[in-house]
């Protein structure tokens, strides 16, 4: 017989974790596999705060797929349609060029987005905290914010520019804001007049009146007080109503004047979910707790993108969309597909939840392993070494070690690469080879200026 022809959609935890485990355990004349993937690495998502911050390099958190998948075919591009009927895979290449891919059996692993809501304005002016470039465009752009700012410019817009604003204050939004509130001032204290420094505010906003509920009431208090202490100004009971170029209003009627709106709201589902016409809950395909999705052959789905029985907690629960139910659920999948080609019956996933770890920057940290709760330092090794281990390298391992020994050791040079300051698309946007004046011009601009010199 000729091999199974196995296609997984997306090379986040679930795919990589659950391509690994079908590579190990079947043989070339068992399954033929293909992991389809518009990135060619595999993003550790929780670190991603690290590198905004300038903790850690890029390149420490993203792991090449073809170093992790020895024989698996990594295609690149985008899924962009299921027929399920013919079991085929519109794939669209970088070029846009579309492909069809058949499969046996179809693996959804395709993700989440950042969830967008229709707040006026966001779509132009907002920042998210999703992927790699977005995490090093953030930084540049905060770091920029204050290299302007430092020009001595009029004070409402030094203002606007040394406001920051999350909104949403969940694991990402928090740990962004702590981490980056840390290297704003930092840069501040080093560069600026002592008025100036002190205008830089960083402000998280959160509809609710906790944070990271995940944590448990107690840790969540200690979270507000170490941000407190730090100076971020924590808004409860609001969210965004309008997104300008100059600031952002706030659903209780207040107005923060600012250049840098971060918007760390929830995520959904990968639009590819609707595609299938199966049953979905809150976008996330429906799947049964062996993670088949019901009345499509051959289909499989988990992740952030299904809904997936928690079948620990019970009473109709699903499973969280972390990175920790990734990872396993990817592994299991595996694990059922493997049976299912050798005429075996698939398992039901059930997975305790193994807690929280929230890095907060420097020593503090807060961590809530297998339901104790840990702040400070013991939380910060505890969160340290669970991400080492979660890391699918041992070359990511020691890249992510040497940084943050690196960082402890040298510190930040607050230095920016100088994303979005050009059109960097040609030689001469990148290396502004045009932007001097002819010699004779230099006389007339000079005059032009005046007293502004």
């Amino acid at each position: 017989m000729s091999p199974a022809k196995i296609v997984i959609v997306g090379g986040g935890f679930s795919g990589v974790e659950c391509a690994r485990y079908l590579e190990r355990h079947l043989s070339p004349e068992e399954a033929f596999i293909q992991l389809v993937s518009p990135d060619a690495g595999l993003l550790y998502l929780p670190l991603l705060p690290q590198v905004a911050s300038g903790v850690l390099n890029p390149r420490s958190i993203s792991v090449s797929l073809r170093r992790v998948l020895r024989r698996t075919e990594v295609v690149p591009g985008r899924a962009i349609g299921v027929d399920p009927e013919t079991r085929q895979l519109v794939v669209q290449r970088r070029a846009g060029v579309e492909s069809a891919l058949e499969y046996d059996h179809l693996v959804l692993v395709p993700g989440s987005i950042t969830r967008v809501l229709d707040v006026p304005g966001l779509a132009e002016h907002g920042f998210g905290m999703k992927t790699l470039a977005e995490a090093m465009y953030l930084r540049d752009h905060v770091l920029r914010q204050l290299d302007v700012a430092a020009m001595r410019g009029g004070e409402d817009e030094d203002r606007e520019r040394l406001n920051f604003v999350t909104i949403g204050a969940g694991y990402a939004g928090t740990e962004t804001t702590a981490v980056l509130n840390k290297v704003t001032r930092a840069a501040a204290r080093r560069y600026f007049p002592k008025a100036e420094s002190e205008m830089v505010r960083w402000h998280l906003v959160t509809r609710g009146d906790r944070i990271m509920p995940e944590l448990g009431e107690q840790l969540g208090e200690r979270t507000k007080r170490i941000l407190a202490e730090r100076g971020i100004e924590l808004i409860c009971g609001a969210s965004a109503k309008e997104v300008t170029a100059h600031g952002v209003q706030l659903t209780n009627g207040r107005f923060i004047p600012s250049r840098t709106v971060l918007w760390t709201a929830g995520v959904a589902p990968s639009p590819l979910a609707g595609h299938l016409g199966a049953a979905t809950e809150k976008g996330r395909i429906v799947t049964e707790a062996d993670f088949t999705v019901p009345g499509l052959a051959g289909v499989w789905a988990c992740g952030d993108a299904a809904a997936v029985p928690d079948l620990v907690s019970g009473d109709g629960a699903v499973c969280a969309p972390t990175a920790q139910h990734a990872m396993r659920q990817g592994r299991h999948l595996g694990k059922n597909l493997v049976a299912v080609l050798r005429g075996a019956d698939p398992e039901p996933y059930r997975h305790p939840d193994l807690g929280m770890v929230v890095d907060l920057g420097g020593a503090d940290a807060v961590a809530r392993p297998l339901k104790i709760g840990l702040r400070g330092v013991p939380a910060q090794f505890v969160t340290r070494g669970y991400h080492l281990m979660a890391l699918r390298t041992a070359v990511a391992r020691a890249r992510v070690a040497f940084d943050w020994t690196t960082h402890g050791l040298g510190g930040d040079d607050f230095l920016r690469i100088g994303y979005g300051d050009f059109d960097t698309r040609t030689i001469e946007g990148f290396e502004q080879t045009g932007c001097y004046l002819p010699a004779e011009d230099v006389p007339k601009v000079l005059g032009s200026l005046g007293d502004k010199v």
